[in-house]
């Protein structure tokens, strides 16, 4: 079984996008699927009571339903805000990676640097027993503010895999209960093309 975490202790920051969005791709690749939702808010697993039954199957576990499949080949799990100390110590350590989302804005930048670094000095992260690696969620590449979030992803010393565009795609998707990869590829190419590398990532990661 392999473990993906989507964490920032950042509220708002993408995760229940990369953590849907990555699940629906798993699933229609074939794979038994569980997406976990530890976010009080319950985003993902309201995204999972909408997805229509003749798409490929996601599991789901969350504190309320306990439903759980115990023969799932990958576990995809959307953490809530404010993940930190022994809960983000245990998390880190149970998974094979961790993608951390962030946003191109002041405040997102701020509070993903403080968490990057209790990331970092994690001994599962130290050690490379789990591999930590960035995406830029929602960023216009023309702007500036795109350019900044490059900069401070670069600066960070971890791996910045891509950087995903602020698209009504997105929010169609979640309103549906549907990831990119349940939709006709004509309408989600340019989105494809920036999912790759973090698709490739994972893949490399997990292999090793």
């Amino acid at each position: 079984m392999k473990k993906i975490l989507i964490a920032n202790s950042k509220g708002g920051a993408g995760k229940t996008t990369l953590a849907t969005n990555l699940a629906s791709y798993l699933a229609a690749s074939g794979h038994r699927v569980l997406l976990q939702d530890l976010d009080r808010q319950q985003s993902s697993a309201q995204w999972l009571s909408r997805r229509p039954a003749d798409l490929p199957l996601i599991h789901s576990y969350n504190a309320h339903t306990k439903e759980k499949s115990n023969d799932a080949t990958w576990v995809v799990t959307d953490t809530a805000a404010g993940l930190r100390d022994e809960k983000l110590a245990d998390a880190v350590k149970q998974a094979d990676c961790v993608i951390v989302p962030i946003q191109p804005s002041a405040f997102d930048m701020g509070a993903s640097s403080d968490f990057l670094d209790r990331l970092a000095e994690e001994k599962a992260v130290r050690k490379n027993k789990t591999f930590v690696a960035l995406v830029g969620m929602r960023v216009n590449s023309r702007t500036h503010a795109a350019a900044t979030l490059a900069d401070f992803m670069e600066d960070t010393g971890f791996p910045v895999l891509t950087y995903l565009r602020n698209a009504q795609v997105y929010a169609t998707a979640a309103e549906l209960g549907i990831g990119l990869f349940d939709m006709r590829p004509s309408l989600v190419a340019q989105d494809m093309e920036q999912w790759a590398p973090l698709l490739n990532w994972i893949k490399e990661a997990n292999a090793q």
